[in-house]
């Protein structure tokens, strides 16, 4: 089989189960999304190899873990994420504007103030966006995608569906380019300068967009994209939700039309507390979410209940938490955690997995109740609820 046959009609049951849930259609079972293990060792207990076998083989020992696991559906293709951390995280990671490395220096232009922001945004950014869009070639751009994404599915075989992740593009908060104080000042006291960013990142990501929209239309590619965009903390959006939706929302909303309008299901990664967000994402189109901070505020259940723009249930890819339960729980926490996701989780459309990536230091117990617990939910579905 090829990649495209593998997407278009899998024919391994675990793959079928995925797209058959990326359908909302009624299935017996719930399929399990990726997991990034990044502790090394638990990489290779979890592929039942040893401790070492992801160091020694990362790509074929990652793999092997996540056919382990049962895995169905794959979008971001991480083999070789877990070699940027030791045993402890990132230790000695290099230092750069979000971590402490100290003001920037972008062509030339030291970025110290919220000043500094702004002229390079005008001086460089605005000019590099204005020619990007003028010379992009949507023709080619599709044939990368299709090519780029049916490649990945048969790298990773036909047991696991590769859905669609870092080709699609929108608008984007630049903190990490130019650090969190010097862009929020920024943010805070130029916001004609901030839309207009927003909006010339959007007009090359409608281009952009049209030719991912193709490649859905004409590849058959599996009817599922992640967005993926930080932007709130524990205490809620980055900046405030009114300034979102007079500056940002609006072109966020019509660089995605082109994608919507095939019936790509478009879900959103959580990270923080996005309550304030989720209606206004939701009416914007988007399918689902993925990744809850449950104690951060994120009302897993309430979010469940809701609906698309068009009446359909969301598309949920819930999981453990990485934060709490995993790393600081027990086991029958993990266990009582995986079984509230399921009961409180929509009628169709649910994975399961963890809620983000899972850092070193989790307890193997919990990585073994979790691992137990994805393979029953996987055979027994909903039916399998005490």
């Amino acid at each position: 089989m090829t990649g495209l046959d593998m997407m278009r009609n899998p024919l391994t049951d675990n793959a079928r189960l995925a797209l058959d849930t990326i359908n909302r259609e009624p299935t017996d079972g719930i399929p399990a999304w990726l997991l990034n293990v990044m502790e090394h060792a638990h990489i290779g207990r979890l592929a039942g190899l040893s401790d070492d076998a992801y160091m020694r083989e990362p790509e074929a020992t990652y793999l092997a873990m996540q056919r382990a696991l049962g895995v169905s559906l794959m979008d971001q293709y991480l083999w070789d994420n877990p070699l940027t951390m030791g045993d402890k995280g990132y230790e000695g990671r290099e230092l750069g504007a979000t971590t402490g490395g100290g003001p920037p220096v972008l062509d030339g232009i030291v970025i110290d103030s919220p000043e500094a922001v702004v002229e390079h945004l005008e001086r460089v950014v605005f000019p590099s966006l204005v020619r990007a869009e003028h010379m992009f070639d949507e023709e080619a751009r599709c044939h990368e995608i299709m090519s780029t994404e049916i490649a990945l599915q048969e790298r990773v075989g036909p047991t696991m569906l590769k859905s669609g992740y870092a080709f699609v593009a929108f608008p984007c908060l630049a903190y990490g380019t130019y650090g969190y104080e010097p862009y929020f000042s920024a943010y805070a006291l130029y916001p004609e300068v901030m839309e207009r960013h927003f909006a010339l990142q959007a007009d090359l990501a409608l281009r952009n967009n049209r030719a991912a929209a193709r490649a859905y239309v004409e590849g058959g590619l599996p009817p599922l994209y992640r967005l993926d965009h930080d932007m709130a903390d524990s205490r809620g959006t980055l900046v405030r939700i009114t300034t979102l939706d007079r500056l940002w929302f609006p072109h966020f909303a019509r660089c995605l039309e082109p994608l919507l309008k095939t019936g790509v299901n478009l879900i959103w990664h959580c990270d923080g507390n996005l309550m304030e967000m989720v209606p206004r994402l939701l009416d914007v189109g988007i399918a689902g979410f993925q990744g809850f901070q449950y104690e951060d505020g994120m009302d897993y259940e309430r979010i469940c209940r809701m609906k698309t723009r068009d009446g359909r249930s969301l598309i949920i890819i819930a999981g453990a938490s990485v934060t709490r339960t995993l790393p600081m729980g027990a086991p029958d926490d993990v266990k009582k955690e995986l079984d509230w996701l399921v009961k409180n989780g929509p009628p169709v459309g649910l994975f399961l997995g963890g809620s983000s990536s899972i850092a070193p230091g989790v307890p193997w117990e919990n990585m073994v109740t979790l691992k137990e617990g994805l393979a029953y939910y996987r055979r027994y579905g909903r039916k399998g609820l005490a």
